[in-house]
């Protein structure tokens, strides 16, 4: 019997806001999780600290909520430790690019076989609504009042200045679109980043906005060239959605457990014994 997205929800309730843009990455990734047919027991879904890290909880896979910034370590661990296993790290854009921000070129050139997914949402919506790394310069809040002086990160271009063998923009406000490409991120056989424009109705509402100036990447767009990709990851007006880039290239797990294969075996009596020496 096919699975369904419902077989992946947990008997937990969400508590984001009414409207979070959450609940449509949320759905989008249980619909992934149910078109390409993943058995739940085969998934586990990784956390840091926020709003949109809250999501382990709302689905009936393995989860683990961590720390705040560490999801990348925390996924490769348990990706190295199960290789057969989908391993999904998910957070914001202040858990993955302030404090968590030096995790992600690492991840990104080891080409760990995890799916990343940021949702962003310029905000600090946890904390009530301090400016975050993606925060427009200028963007007045309770921490801000005069306006943020900082110029905002671009999620995208970082992770193809990294080389991120993977590298797509979503919007919350486009569902099935984004099912899309959660199911090809899921499927990479390397490290998958897709940014999620996800509004924060509460302090940072952009949902017009995105409707207004996002737009599809141009259908001639090469996604194997990585230039072309960094062109387009700086317009603004349109912002682009879609897949920017997509390679192949050895998984970090597959080439450890090559050279695991190559290792010499050694019990822990022989080493303890050449230490004893």
């Amino acid at each position: 019997m096919a699975r369904k997205p419902n077989d992946y929800k947990s008997n937990v309730k969400p508590i984001w806001c009414p409207g979070c843009g959450d609940y449509a990455v949320h759905a989008a990734l249980m619909r992934a999780f149910a078109e390409l047919d993943l058995a739940p027991e085969n998934i586990v879904v990784a956390s840091g600290i926020g709003c949109s890290s809250r999501l382990p909880g709302f689905i009936s896979t393995y989860g683990f909520h961590g720390i705040h910034g560490r999801v990348l370590p925390l996924a490769t661990g348990i990706k190295l430790s199960q290789p057969d296993k989908t391993v999904v790290a998910v957070g914001g854009d202040g858990d993955g690019l302030s404090i968590g921000g030096g995790h992600f070129p690492h991840a990104a050139r080891r080409n760990i076989e995890i799916a990343y997914i940021m949702m962003d949402n310029s905000i600090y919506g946890m904390t009530k609504g301090q400016a975050s790394p993606t925060s427009e310069k200028g963007t007045k809040q309770a921490a801000s009042p005069y306006g943020t002086i900082e110029a905002p990160l671009n999620p995208i271009l970082l992770a193809l200045a990294y080389n991120t063998s993977f590298v797509a923009r979503a919007f919350s406000g486009e569902l099935k679109e984004m099912v899309e490409i959660f199911k090809i991120a899921l499927q990479h056989p390397g490290f998958a980043f897709v940014q999620v424009l996800s509004p924060c109705v509460s302090f940072a509402n952009t949902y017009d906005l995105f409707r207004e100036i996002t737009a599809p990447l141009p259908e001639d767009h090469d996604v194997t060239n990585i230039t072309a990709a960094m062109q387009l990851a700086q317009s603004q007006a349109p912002l682009y959605r879609g897949i920017f880039h997509h390679s192949v290239r050895p998984g970090y797990s597959e080439q450890i457990a090559e050279i695991q294969q190559r290792a010499p075996k050694i019990t822990t009596a022989e080493l303890m014994d050449r230490y004893e020496r």
